[in-house]
């Protein structure tokens, strides 16, 4: 679907294919002859949703890929579209669901308000949260203006204003529906708060963690959305075959994931891929002998035979400490969803260094700036690079909306230096990847 082409849509189709259905399916119709039906969508190879349109159409169908993003503005653009999703959200109230000491309490959210004011603002921020799930936006952003509020959400990788702007007298109300909902306190409007909620969504639990940031125009809002059940579909398969390594490349890093301890490092800045890297590693190494347990922030998705915990810093559950509990647990492979502090870095590296292979990762743009990190940390140069199996560095994929949600990262080149050299030298010695996205890679 090209945006500034000539579109290959026969818009005529629009009036034989009822919107909903597009808007439920996320599709859009690009022409009809004799092989069926021609269709765009963003998964063309879910099979159990293309039957059901070929049932409810009572034709053939024909996938072809597009961006979620793409399929989003086409239907978007027709007055009858935006009518029929203003009706879906106009009838749809989020069920928020609370975890108690007995398990999980629904909760009716028309209940929590406490103002009679508040109803057109519970139907705001569920109208906000339901268009952003029926899009599959990875992040919703309330951004305060100077005169309104504006509401976008990130498909793909790229911010859409899919939302009229809101006028600004209504700005401190939604951000305390936000806050109310997130357990955050709604006087404190001088500092940044992070919180989490949880809702009910066509029968399955949907995680939102929530930044509240102050602003000089007032506070911002991001919400990002962890579909973790739909996730666990989606990836229910995922293996480091659909990662993007070049097959010498490939075939190195399996090499390094096999050995019974060390680190195995995983760097890059937010959203390039770093988690599904990992969680495809760890599918692939996994069996009924080793005892693999990973702490994460959050879980973003569950893996099948492995011990996940999730981090709960208001519990005083962090990465340190969680770390310390799981070396009581006598695990083989252990995975850090990210090293924060020099506490977390000294505990990976000396549990590398005692027979566990260690798999984590820290925010970095390349291989010489995780040294930086790691130095800045208090980490003994010598340690970290005798723990280490292999570093790989990747960058963002501007064609992913989540880490999670695409398989399609830049290709890594793994280039080798020798352990024996001075820790210095080794720690230096990496490599422009000649493949597509130039990501740095190093190993010992």
């Amino acid at each position: 679907l090209p945006p500034d082409q000539e579109s290959p849509i026969d818009y005529e189709l629009f009036a034989e294919v009822p919107v909903d259905l597009m808007v439920r399916h996320q599709f859009v119709p690009l022409k009809r002859d004799q092989k069926g039906l021609h269709i765009a969508m963003a998964d063309p190879t879910d099979l159990e949703r293309l039957d059901e349109l070929s049932s409810t159409l009572r034709t053939r169908v024909v996938p072809h890929v597009a961006t979620a993003g793409a399929v989003e503005v086409v239907l978007r653009k027709g007055d009858t579209t935006q009518r029929v999703l203003q009706e879906a959200a106009s009838g749809f109230r989020i069920s928020l669901v609370k975890e108690t000491e007995h398990g999980e309490e629904v909760l009716d959210l028309d209940r929590l308000a406490t103002d009679a004011e508040m109803s057109p603002i519970i139907k705001l921020v569920d109208t906000i949260i339901y268009n952003a799930m029926e899009s599959r936006a990875s992040d919703i952003h309330i951004e305060t203006r100077d005169t309104e509020v504006q509401v976008k959400y990130r498909i793909d990788g790229a911010l859409y204003a899919k939302v009229d702007p809101i006028d600004l007298a209504y700005h401190q109300t939604l951000i305390s529906r936000i806050k109310v909902m997130s357990e955050l306190d709604i006087a404190e409007r001088r500092v940044p708060q992070d919180g989490r909620f949880r809702v009910r969504y066509k029968g399955r639990n949907v995680d939102f963690r929530v930044s509240i940031m102050p602003t000089i125009h007032g506070e911002d809002a991001v919400i990002r959305i962890l579909d973790k059940e739909q996730i666990n579909e989606e990836f229910k398969n995922l293996n480091l075959n659909v990662v993007g390594f070049a097959e010498e490349d490939l075939r190195k890093f399996r090499r390094y994931i096999a050995e019974p301890y060390g680190m195995v490092l995983v760097t890059g800045p937010t959203g390039s891929g770093k988690t599904t890297t990992l969680y495809a590693a760890l599918n692939e190494i996994r069996n009924e002998e080793d005892k693999i347990v990973t702490i994460e922030d959050p879980v973003e998705y569950q893996l099948h035979g492995i011990t996940q915990i999730p981090v709960n810093e208001k519990k005083g559950l962090t990465f340190d400490r969680g770390l310390r509990s799981i070396l009581r647990h006598d695990p083989d492979k252990i995975m850090v969803g990210e090293i924060r502090d020099t506490e977390t870095a000294q505990i990976a590296i000396q549990s590398a260094l005692t027979g566990h292979l260690v798999f984590t990762t820290v925010h970095a743009n390349n291989v010489i700036d995780v040294i930086g990190r790691f130095l800045n940390m208090g980490v003994e140069p010598y340690n970290f690079v005798s723990s280490l199996n292999c570093v790989l560095a990747q960058p963002a994929s501007g064609s992913c909306s989540t880490s999670l949600r695409c398989g399609s990262v830049a290709a890594p080149r793994i280039t080798s230096s020798s352990r024996a050299t001075a820790c210095h030298a080794a720690m230096l010695t990496s490599s422009r990847g000649a493949t597509s996205g130039g990501r740095w890679t190093t190993d010992r």
